[in-house]
């Protein structure tokens, strides 16, 4: 038989738990000073790799810590205490800064491995729950990470107390990222696999349509000729051109609905006289997602690529960003 979930005990302690690790994340904040830029400025000056230990749930903290140093800037990796005593400590070299995560601060695996590092002359970079403790005491800057209580009922399992490493880990990242003037194009080299990647790196030059693929007409052209080019081309627009190859305006598939309604001697009309003026452009080294920017805010679905000369360069459209995967 199915067991029935008291829903409403579970909800009332689902909101203690996120309390009892907000405030444990809100009390670190009370206590950062400078033992923390004493930290930041330890690995910004860090001439070899960050190494980042634990055991137990602190190793999975670990981990993820090491994880966003290295996609933010700070080249850093795992190492697995118990592994290093048995040969895996020799990826720890003198340059090198070892932070090390143990709530107790007693962690036997960490403390073995310890005389070594020093012998190294490695540094260490502590993150505890007890200041009193060896790994304490022994680190070249300690992180004060006490929580005053678990966020289990039973006040073991380690939750309030590894969501305050995290995201003190986290602090140090964004800190360092900060430090070394990363931006959203090096966070992106750090993604190219995925969707971030191809959000950040991806160029208007690199999906608009060049040469003959552009529509576009002289202003003096006729509207029955733009509309050909528009038929042509099928981007659902063309470009207005002055004598000199600059744009003087777009004329749409709307600018042609409203045409139709408005005008009546059709095969009279020139273009000049129902395109838009004044249309949305954007440059080819702008950033595909400054395009996806431009056509929301405008609610336009094309936009003309122009050279900082105000010549006509490419053309886009939704269905472009769409193809290349930029939304």
């Amino acid at each position: 038989m199915d067991k029935i979930l008291p829903s409403k005990t579970a909800l009332e302690l689902a909101k203690q738990v996120l309390a009892i690790e907000a405030e444990a994340v809100q009390g670190l904040a009370a206590r950062l000073g400078q033992s923390f830029l004493d930290a930041v400025a330890l690995l910004l000056n860090c001439k070899g790799r960050v190494v980042v230990s634990g055991i137990g749930k602190s190793g999975h903290i670990a981990r993820k810590i090491a994880s966003t140093m290295a996609s933010t800037g700070t080249p850093a990796y795992f190492v697995h205490p118990a592994e290093a005593s048995h040969g895996d400590i020799g990826m720890i070299a003198r340059d090198d800064v070892l932070i090390a995560l143990s709530n107790s601060g007693e962690s036997e695996e960490l403390l073995t491995i310890l005389p070594l590092l020093k012998r190294q002359g490695a540094r260490l970079i502590a993150i505890t729950g007890n200041a009193n403790s060896a790994l304490a005491r022994e680190a070249d800057v300690h992180l004060d990470a006490h929580v005053d209580k678990e966020a289990c009922p039973l006040n073991l399992a380690p939750t309030a107390s590894t969501t305050a490493a995290l995201a003190l880990g986290d602090a140090l990242a964004i800190a360092l990222l900060d430090a070394k003037g990363f931006g959203a194009e090096d966070f992106a080299r750090s993604h190219p696999g995925g969707a971030l990647g191809r959000r950040l790196l991806t160029h208007v030059r690199d999906v608009m349509r060049t040469g003959d693929d552009v529509p576009a007409v002289p202003q003096n052209a006729s509207f029955s000729e733009a509309l050909l080019e528009m038929t042509n081309k099928r981007m659902g627009m063309t470009a207005v051109l002055d004598d000199a190859a600059g744009v003087s305006g777009i004329f749409t598939d709307g600018d042609l609905r409203r045409t139709l309604a408005q005008v009546d001697d059709i095969k009279a009309a020139r273009i000049a006289d129902v395109m838009t003026r004044k249309p949305r452009c954007i440059g080819p080294d702008k950033l595909a997602v400054e395009a996806v920017q431009i056509m929301e805010e405008y609610k336009v679905n094309q936009l003309l690529v122009v050279s900082d000369a105000g010549k006509l360069v490419g053309a886009l459209n939704m269905h472009d960003l769409f193809r290349a995967k930029v939304i």
